[in-house]
């Protein structure tokens, strides 16, 4: 596809240890590379393991999960020939990609059922870890509209710990006023998204905070402690949402900090946490939160055209037509056509 610019060299070598106090890391083949600056960039790891019984029966069984992209056409298969019965529907802790996404499945499998005629025959619960619907509270009233609409037991707090896919029972911890409980509920339907954390390579480094992510000042994206190092994407250690999105406007601030610290220049752009999740709430409309840090909203485009909190045809137009082409024409290939990045604020 062209990606790899004309002047860089591609090493096709897993890193498999980090040394950044020596400024080096070690590859997959022996060898090692000494560096000037790090960028690094290697996502998160899906841990499947981490929910025993699950790894062995997902793609069989009625269990799924859209996370694996050759389980998708799977996931269509149970919504399409699901007529009655029970389809459970989980959400991990925090941090996850795309917080948006275990949302979307529901939706839009309750879309489908309602189309179908028989929505009222099929029992869907939602199942999420975290203490609320959407970690930003403007989104919510119009998503909660949806899980009312679609019927929807929606049950907050709850973690699915593990599954036993022969006898299709699905079993979670749910944390109550009165402590923790262990409940287990049969499903004819499973979607599953895995808990997520920070490669092993990194958790194992002196790259990685507490968190196993690598520790960054969330404004400059510099690491915290070596300051030739920067971390871009779901690596970097800082509270936005782990999107697509985030990393698109991550980039040219670390690009912009990365020159001044190879320059001796003072760091003065800053990431404001800006991410984007794109709820998919029905076939043909979207709930399109944007936000940064802190909840703060931040609009792409003026209320008047774009009201980010309800749903809205516009919004889909745009995650259909408009997003795919920003992604593989400008920002596979390291073009921009409308982030630039923000000077810090003086004071």
């Amino acid at each position: 596809m062209g990606l790899i610019p004309a002047r860089a060299s591609w090493i096709r070598q897993a890193v498999t240890a980090f040394n950044p106090e020596q400024s080096r890391v070690a590859l997959g083949d022996g060898s090692e590379i000494l560096y000037d600056a790090l960028i690094v960039a290697t996502g998160l790891k899906l841990d499947w393991a981490a929910i025993p019984g699950l790894t062995e029966t997902l793609g069989r069984n009625g269990v799924t999960s859209n996370y694996r992209y050759d389980l998708a056409p799977y996931t269509w298969e149970l919504v399409s020939g699901l007529d009655e019965g029970t389809a459970l529907f989980t959400q991990p802790p925090m941090p996850i990609k795309c917080a948006g996404a275990p949302q979307k499945a529901v939706y839009l499998a309750c879309d489908a059922w309602r189309r179908r005629g028989v929505l009222g025959r099929v029992q869907v619960a939602f199942d999420t870890a975290t203490p609320s619907l959407f970690g930003v509270a403007d989104f919510v009233p119009a998503l909660m509209d949806y899980i009312k609409g679609y019927s929807i037991d929606l049950t907050l707090r709850s973690r699915l710990v593990a599954v036993d896919g022969d006898r299709k029972i699905a079993t979670f911890e749910r944390t109550t006023d009165n402590g923790v409980e262990r409940v287990e509920r049969s499903f004819d339907m499973l979607h599953v998204v895995p808990p997520q954390t920070a490669p092993d390579v990194i958790k194992s480094s002196s790259l990685a905070g507490q968190d196993g992510f690598v520790s960054v000042h969330p404004d400059t994206l510099q690491h915290t402690v070596f300051p030739n190092v920067f971390a871009v994407g779901d690596v970097a250690g800082t509270s936005n949402a782990k999107t697509a999105a985030a990393a698109r406007k991550q980039a040219p601030v670390v690009v912009e900090n990365l020159i001044a610290q190879l320059s001796g220049r003072k760091l003065d752009y800053a990431y404001d946490g800006y991410g984007g999740c794109p709820l998919t709430v029905e076939r043909g409309k979207i709930v399109l939160a944007e936000f940064g840090y802190g909840g703060k909203l931040l609009s792409t485009l003026p209320g008047w055209i774009l009201d980010g909190k309800k749903p809205t045809r516009l919004a889909w137009f745009l995650k259909e037509k408009v997003m795919p082409r920003l992604y593989w024409d400008f920002m596979l290939r390291g073009r921009e056509l409308f982030v630039r990045p923000a000077r810090k604020s003086k004071g």
